[in-house]
């Protein structure tokens, strides 16, 4: 996974995520009803149109209880199927493989929700030159896993944490004093980062950009205004359309000509797709 944050520890995920799913005693449904040398083979198929996400870490709960599993890897993170496509092909013990299947096909279905909803989003836009971000609305101890799923959907990420963006909001400003005193306070800062601040309001962009502000976050505009703006700002620094995004309103906020559009709900709203295993038993 070439493109999953250098700082996400794989073995800790997996092995944090099966011992909240086995517990203390393990698959014992499993252990008394399935032989202990019984071996499946499996075919991981969607059934339904998804964008993939997630298929590696899937792997890894597999190879994690059985580490002479077979597994075939068919489709790639990111890539967009129809519905009956094989992701992977599976064979190892019976046993371990039952006991991996929910954590994997949980993970693996939220983070494909995920970046399937983002395809759809940035299908939408497709033409307009404005570029899909996700945002920090993400379940806690899952963005980096949600914001990569979010790449392979074809977005680009946002802050991934506090400290790697400084954005000025409306209760930073509403604290400062104004939007010229916040971008004033954080120019004085001197973070070393771009200075980024919302503003809800036409009358809001110049004083913004005569203290400093080196881009802007236009919240909740409708698209008279966002066009507006665009003119008003005039290619001096990117601009962010937010706020009450959906599939029925992108399109139009992305034709304003704005930048860059960050939508929330493609990590905090998708839905799971749906991913099954179809097991066959292999004879002894």
């Amino acid at each position: 996974m070439d493109n999953l944050s250098s700082t996400f520890d794989l073995a800790e995920f997996v092995q944090r995520v099966l011992a909240e799913d086995l517990g203390s005693g393990g698959d014992v449904t499993s252990r008394a009803t399935i032989d202990a040398s019984a071996r499946f083979t499996a075919d991981m198929n969607c059934r339904e149109p998804i964008t993939a996400a997630g298929l590696d870490i899937a792997v890894a709960f597999f190879k994690a209880l059985d580490k002479e599993v077979r597994i075939e890897r068919l489709v790639a993170d990111g890539d967009s199927v129809s519905a009956g496509t094989v992701l992977l092909r599976i064979e190892g013990n019976a046993r371990a493989m039952l006991a991996a299947e929910r954590s994997a096909l949980n993970t693996l279905q939220h983070l494909s929700g995920i970046a399937t909803m983002t395809r759809r989003y940035v299908d939408r836009i497709a033409g307009t030159g404005a570029t899909l971000l996700d945002t920090r609305k993400t379940i806690p101890g899952l963005r980096l896993l949600e914001k990569y799923a979010a790449r392979m959907g074809g977005a680009h990420n946002h802050r991934m944490r506090m400290d790697d963006g400084l954005l000025i909001k409306d209760n930073h400003v509403g604290v400062a004093g104004g939007v010229a005193n916040a971008v004033r306070a954080a120019k004085a800062a001197d973070t070393g980062l771009q200075i980024q601040v919302e503003v809800d309001r036409i009358e809001q962009i110049e004083p913004a950009l005569e203290a400093g502000a080196q881009r802007l976050l236009l919240d909740n505009m409708p698209p008279p205004v966002l066009r507006e703006a665009v003119a008003l700002v005039a290619g001096r620094v990117p601009l962010e359309a937010s706020g009450g995004v959906n599939l029925d309103t992108i399109r139009g906020i992305a034709e304003t000509g704005v930048n860059f559009i960050s939508v929330g709900r493609i990590t905090q709203s998708a839905p799971a797709v749906d991913i099954g295993l179809d097991y066959t038993l292999n004879d002894k």
